[in-house]
């Protein structure tokens, strides 16, 4: 079998995924991650879905390379609708927004039967798809912060719990932690440290441009802003003085 390089984020989601596990991913990005987690042997068994034509031939011609037909199926369709309930044990949803994978969590909940773990990686968004797993019964069981090529990158990792673990006997509430990410705060990370010190700059920047503003309803939205700055700057102050 062909070997194959793929980035560090997606490394990163593959030592997620349980050895012998069924994989599903969903928009699969040219099925690069489902054919690594069968040349290394990890996955079982994959399903690649993709909603597009192009993305889906692409991913098709990945997959045929690796001569692996009996343990990979490459679909077209729109979320978690290539799956059926009960034929896959874990489930990535990565490089799209956490609005988007929410909904296709949503939309696709009676496919997540039998599934036991999910590993999303929303691109922005992250507090969305925290507060969708709280709600839905999913407990968060790891985090990763990680940077690639300039781009910060959050993977969530979820199995089937009691949701609100996570969350409990923190030093934070638990509105702060869905935003933060319960344990990415406990580990305090310099690259946690920076995606809220860029948070706090792009804020500065929008605050700058609204004080200039001369229209009646820039005052509600710089109080707004201010507290989110406000909230922000606490945040990188104990990132900075609560190093473990």
């Amino acid at each position: 079998m062909t070997s194959l390089t793929i980035s560090k984020r997606l490394q990163t989601i593959a030592r997620y995924c349980p050895e012998g596990a069924r994989v599903a991913d969903i928009g699969s990005d040219h099925a690069l991650l489902a054919s690594y987690l069968l040349v290394k042997g990890i996955a079982s068994f994959v399903i690649a879905g993709e909603l597009n034509e192009g993305p889906f031939q692409a991913a098709k011609k990945q997959i045929h390379t690796l001569q692996v037909k009996d343990r990979a199926s490459v679909r077209k369709g729109n979320g978690l609708a290539v799956l059926e309930p009960g034929e896959a044990d874990v489930v990535c949803i990565a490089g799209m927004g956490g609005q988007l994978i929410v909904s296709i969590l949503e939309a696709g909940l009676p496919k997540l039967e039998g599934v036991q773990r999910l590993i999303l990686q929303p691109n922005v968004g992250e507090e969305a798809v925290r507060r969708w797993l709280l709600n839905q019964g999913w407990q968060l069981v790891a985090e990763t912060i990680l940077k690639e090529d300039g781009i910060i990158y959050e993977i969530l990792v979820a199995e089937r719990g009691v949701p609100t673990v996570p969350y409990e006997n923190k030093d934070r509430p638990q509105e702060d932690l869905l935003r933060i990410g319960p344990f990415l705060w406990e580990e305090k990370s310099e690259i946690l440290l920076e995606k809220w010190s860029s948070e706090a700059e792009k804020w500065q920047k929008v605050l700058l441009q609204l004080q200039r503003s001369d229209k009646p309803e820039a005052a509600q939205r710089i109080a707004e802003i201010e507290r989110e700055v406000k909230w922000i700057n606490e945040v990188i102050a104990c990132l900075r003085t609560d190093k473990p």
